[in-house]
This record gives C-alpha cells, sequence and structure tokens, in this order.
C-alpha cells in the first residue's frame, strides 16, 4: 500500500481539509508514524505533523510557537518530494509548500489566522477519502471543541503521570 492511501494518513487529510481540526491531525499522523521503525524526526511524516502543529498554534493566537512549527514543516516539506517521492504521491505537495510558506509570511506579518487546503491529486486517494469520511464523526467547523481541543480533553491520566514523576523525584 502507498504510504499516503493509510488509513490515517486519509484521516489526516479529512480533518485538515474539512473541518480544520489540527490537533486530530496531529494525533492520527502520530499514531502512523509510530509504526514506523525508522521513525526520527527526519522521517517524512513528520513534516505533515509540524504543519498540523503550526495550524493549531497560529488559529489560537500563538504566533511564536507556529511560526517555528511551520518553518519546521517546510523543510521538511520541501525534502519529501525530492527524498521519499511515495509521500507526496497523490497530493500537490509543491502547492502545499507554496501555502505553507506564505501561511509563514502571514505569521511573520501578525496577520490574522487563514487556513488552506491539502490539494489532492490521485484519483484513488480522492475515492478512499469519500469512502471513510462518513464514518469519522468531525466535530463542528470552527467550534471550541476544535480550536481549544487540547484545553478541553480529559487530561487526568497526563497529570496522574506529572505528579508520578514528582513524588519520584522527592523520593
Amino acid at each position: 500500500m502507498k504510504p499516503l492511501y493509510n488509513p490515517l494518513f486519509v484521516n489526516f487529510i479529512v480533518y485538515f481539509n474539512e473541518n480544520q481540526d489540527f490537533f486530530e491531525c496531529h494525533e492520527v499522523l502520530e499514531e502512523y508514524w509510530k509504526e514506523f521503525t525508522d521513525r526520527t524526526k527526519q522521517h517524512p511524516l513528520v513534516g505533515y505533523i509540524l504543519l498540523s502543529t503550526a495550524m493549531y498554534h497560529w488559529r489560537r493566537g500563538n504566533t511564536i510557537g507556529a511560526g517555528r512549527s511551520l518553518k519546521k514543516a517546510i523543510s521538511r516539506l520541501e525534502k519529501v518530494s525530492k527524498e521519499h517521492p511515495s509521500f507526496s504521491e497523490g497530493i500537490n505537495i509543491e502547492n502545499l509548500v507554496k501555502n505553507s510558506k506564505l501561511a509563514s509570511h502571514q505569521i511573520d506579518n501578525e496577520r490574522p489566522f487563514s487556513t488552506f487546503a491539502i490539494e489532492i491529486t490521485s484519483p484513488k486517494l480522492h475515492s478512499l477519502i469519500k469512502e471513510i469520511k462518513p464514518s469519522m464523526d468531525l466535530l463542528p467547523y470552527g467550534s471550541d471543541e476544535v480550536i481549544h481541543k487540547h484545553m478541553l480533553r480529559d487530561r487526568s491520566d497526563i497529570l496522574r503521570e506529572r505528579e508520578k514523576r514528582k513524588r519520584q523525584g522527592r523520593m
């Protein structure tokens, strides 16, 4: 199977293009990235993960974090079609890089958040998106649940783990 036909990547495209749930984009791609034995920060999926992170931060007003993440994303995405073409096959990677650079310029110039879609060029990928989208439970576009997802989720397991590490450090 081509890497971009993986159901997790298809989910990423739906989240990015349909309701701009950038937090969920990051989550599904990180899950996919973890399936690879060669998962380093140079892996081609990391560019897409960083793009999602940047868009999430920018929409929430964290332009410093957004700018840093987006610059790293652009650097990695520029390499994808040359070094890992199977991770760009089916999308217009040149247009994605161009839109990412425009977004970076807007962030640098303190412009308000704006988004763009990832252009799909593969009929097969279009078909997979059409097939998987109805089974996805998408949150409403622009809702607080999408925009502030990391703040609204249940973080009790994270807080318990943090407290456990603190106690272990004191003993």
